[in-house]
């Protein structure tokens, strides 16, 4: 049986239940920005506001006949423009979520992390890729493989919290952490392993909380049970994990590329930490994962909504 996507199906179907989120979208000047927009428009995800040149944007609805009659367009002369109305649009509260058109990255996330006009919170900025692998019964969340390089034990705090907050979005009542490393024993020559400990003795005293955490862990005894029983590490985590915290982004990347490529997996990906969710896809996504991000933002937003008005309460 073909279990490809239907994780992402799971994810997209709950979004059906909840109102299109408005949606800013930073410069859609090429086919892929502009039809996945809209086409997570249609499936009723989200309501788009397309900012950048009118007459580009338009040109390119034209060229591969995309349908736009019926979003609002602000204009802006360039991409730098772009990313700046699309962090304005978010901070003003007329978006909720902002997704990455045919821009740069760095142009967008330079835009969203600035002192005086950006959407910084308390927080710091995390990326996670939520990973639907065919041969799992489960999404899998890791994280930071995209945003921070080398990520300090005080990152690593928010970066987890983060994490284990999209989890609970995405519908996990109590999130499994892996704190992963190269193995699973603490070990003071091995800064990621005593790093991981900390953490875990951290979430012991609630300075992370909603979720199990352990490690280190290697990533076999992390995601594999038989692997976990085989080297006796007696842990809720230990195989069963849906959080997979990396110790710094050139792992993160490796593993996630890992198993897009080798292991047929999908990798939504999503900006945290934010005042808005941030949706960021890449020209070589397919379809599915596009749509898949769009759908994972939309339940962090909802999410965020929802906490709100009990912050308010």
């Amino acid at each position: 049986m073909d279990h490809k996507h239907e994780k992402y199906k799971d994810l997209i179907a709950r979004c059906k239940e909840l109102a299109p989120v408005a949606t800013a979208v930073a410069h859609p000047c090429d086919e892929s920005s502009l039809k996945g927009a809209v086409e997570a428009a249609e499936l009723g995800i989200l309501q788009p506001i397309l900012v950048g040149p009118r007459a580009r944007i338009e040109a390119v609805a034209t060229q591969f006949q995309i349908t736009i009659s019926g979003y609002e367009i602000v204009d802006a002369p360039h991409s730098h423009a772009a990313a700046d109305m699309a962090v304005q649009l978010a901070r003003e509260g007329k978006a909720e979520m902002l997704m990455k058109g045919s821009l740069h990255t760095d142009e967008l996330m330079g835009a969203v992390v600035r002192t005086a006009t950006g959407l910084r919170t308390e927080r710091r900025i995390s990326h996670a890729f939520i990973m639907d692998v065919p041969s799992l019964d489960r999404p899998i969340i890791i994280t930071d493989a995209a945003v921070n390089i080398f990520p300090t034990l005080e990152d690593k705090i928010h970066i987890t919290q983060n994490a284990i907050d999209l989890a609970h979005a995405l519908g996990f009542k109590q999130p499994k952490v892996a704190i992963l490393s190269a193995m699973e024993t603490v070990n003071p020559k091995v800064q990621s392993t005593i790093e991981a400990a900390a953490l875990c003795k951290m979430a012991d005293r609630k300075q992370i909380t909603g979720g199990i955490l352990d490690g280190p862990l290697a990533l076999d005894n992390a995601i594999d049970l038989e692997a976990a029983q085989i080297k006796q590490i007696d842990s809720l985590v230990a195989g069963r994990a849906d959080i997979l915290v990396v110790p710094d982004l050139e792992a993160g990347n490796m593993l996630a590329k890992s198993l897009s490529f080798m292991a047929d997996a999908d990798a939504a990906g999503i900006v945290l930490g934010a005042r808005v969710p941030i949706i960021l896809t890449s020209r070589a996504d397919s379809v599915m994962t596009r749509l898949a991000s769009c759908a994972v933002a939309a339940l962090v937003a909802q999410a965020q909504r929802m906490d709100t008005k009990k912050a308010v309460a």
